[in-house]
């Protein structure tokens, strides 16, 4: 099993999929990193052998990934909120207890006023159906 940035990779994935176990890392960042060090993005981790082990850990030191980026992911949230902009507002909404704002704009009063009428499954479909009193 191979071990790249403190993830353990499935063995018996394609290559190109097991770099996308890292967090940072999807398909096109493995299939980039593959080419670049010169392995076929079919051979299976566990046929890596260890000088395109060592040339993939080598790629993915110079990409942020895991614990790098999830700290920068926090720090830009952070300062979203501090500068006081509408994504940081959401945040800071979302952060509170029982208040879940989506920070996309999307329309939440909407949203969470069909699923508090939805019953059973939480689908629309079974949603009891309200007269609306006449205006």
């Amino acid at each position: 099993m191979a071990r790249i940035a403190g993830i353990d990779l499935p063995k018996n994935k394609r290559g190109v999929i097991g770099l996308t176990y890292i967090f940072g890392i999807g398909r096109s960042t493995s299939k980039m990193i593959l080419k670049n060090c010169n392995v076929d993005e079919n051979i299976k981790v566990q046929d890596w052998d260890d000088d395109q082990l060592s040339a993939i850990r080598n790629a993915i030191n110079e990409i942020k990934t895991e614990g790098q980026l999830r700290s920068e992911i926090q720090l830009n949230i952070k300062r979203l909120m501090d500068i006081g902009c509408n994504r940081g507002i959401r945040h800071r909404a979302a952060g509170r207890a029982g208040n879940t704002a989506p920070v996309d704009g999307s329309p939440w009063p909407k949203h969470v006023a069909l699923c508090r009428r939805s019953v059973g499954c939480g689908c629309h479909k079974h949603a009891p159906q309200y007269a609306h009193p006449a205006t």
